[in-house]
């Protein structure tokens, strides 16, 4: 039997331990693309989504999202997320999503990143909906990590 870190001897699920490792000061950036049609991406631009101020809304709730992560992916980590950055820009293609996670803990921030992105994803296709059944979400990815012992990490263009 292959050693995985999340199962324990007898196969089972598990959190794995981090008690011992000494925190550091870490980072990770998503990015994510809500695939909206054109007459949608007008609206966003014009400001007259009947739901109101998209962005903003899409921007608290991926924030609200990071902080959330370990409720929604059980074997991951209750960590301080002691800040979140959460970008939005509408373009011709839609809008762009990126999050940007930072601790100082034992353990990284990396789904923390994607969670806010997802769910600001989500919020936005909630808004834009009743204009558009097919506004999609595409692309969520990790584009960065910083710190912890892997070091640092980027996606390659």
């Amino acid at each position: 039997m292959s050693k995985f870190t999340h199962l324990d001897e007898a196969g089972q699920a598990r959190m794995v331990d981090v008690t011992e490792k000494t925190p550091t000061v870490r980072s990770a950036t998503a990015t994510g693309l809500v695939r909206c049609a054109p007459h949608v991406v007008a609206a966003l631009r014009d400001g007259s989504v009947p739901k109101g101020d998209v962005l903003a809304v899409a921007r608290v709730a991926g924030i609200a999202g990071a902080k959330r992560t370990p409720e929604l992916l059980p074997l991951a980590h209750v960590i301080g997320v002691h800040g979140v950055v959460l970008d939005a820009e509408v373009t011709d293609d839609g809008v762009e999503l990126t999050a940007t996670a930072r601790t100082a803990d034992r353990t990284g921030v990396e789904m923390e990143a994607l969670t806010a992105v997802s769910v600001a994803a989500l919020n936005v296709v909630d808004m834009v909906k009743a204009l558009d059944k097919s506004t999609s979400i595409e692309s969520v990815r990790l584009i960065a990590k910083t710190g912890g012992k892997s070091g640092d990490w980027h996606r390659e263009p």
